[in-house]
């Protein structure tokens, strides 16, 4: 397990070991942290995340064989969601955990 400081030197959390990750769940990750990385957090629904995307609604992330907007991603995972989320990170993490539920990943 790796440990790792994310953007508060207050706030710790494992990472799964690089062979738990996935290249593509590894790689929507980090797509996912820069897209909503900017958002004003804490966030209390999908509509405070809009301004925060590239190409709003319609911004893409791709990686392998998963290629899903997010709208898409707001119409499949919002039963999986639970706001408010404080940060990125916490978003990021439920966003991953609702796409390997689903079995989009």
């Amino acid at each position: 397990m790796v440990w790792i400081y994310y953007r508060s030197a207050t706030l710790l959390r494992p990472l799964p070991a690089r062979g738990d990750m996935t290249d593509v769940e590894a790689e929507l990750r980090k797509q996912f942290l820069d897209a909503f990385g900017d958002a004003d957090y804490p966030v209390n629904n999908q509509m405070d995340l809009v301004p925060a995307l590239p190409n709003g609604p319609a911004t893409k992330f791709e990686a392998g064989d998963v290629s899903l907007t997010a709208m898409e991603m707001a119409a499949k995972l919002g039963s999986e969601q639970e706001f408010p989320y404080e940060s990125a990170e916490e978003l990021v993490d439920d966003i991953i955990d609702g796409l390997k539920a689903k079995g989009l990943i």
